[in-house]
């Protein structure tokens, strides 16, 4: 279903393979989306955790761009590059669970 919404808007053929991601929209652009989450990194000099945020830009299908709005939890798979720095295309709309909200 996801491929198929993907062909529809590309005149050719894109293959989701690689690393997938969730966050929250903070950016939206008319054929794209800026997505942030946080993630936990172990210091061993002080043997806690540290919590650093990430910032991804994905293709935004035209099929998907009036569902997803700004403070949308959404997913985003990889694919080959499309432009110089789009290395991701938005799978769709995800609903937190009370595991990702205590994160």
């Amino acid at each position: 279903m996801v491929e198929e919404i993907i062909k529809k808007d590309f005149a050719e053929n894109i293959s989701l393979r690689g690393r997938s991601f969730k966050g929250t929209v903070i950016k939206k652009f008319p054929k794209r989306v800026v997505i942030e989450f946080e993630r936990t990194i172990y210091v061993k000099k002080y043997e806690r955790y540290s919590k650093r945020k990430t910032k991804l830009h994905a293709r935004l299908p035209e099929s998907m761009s009036n569902d997803i709005q700004v403070g949308d939890y959404i997913e985003i798979k990889e694919c080959r590059p499309i432009s110089k720095i789009v290395h991701f295309i938005v799978v769709g709309k995800s609903t937190k669970t009370k595991e990702d909200k205590k994160q």
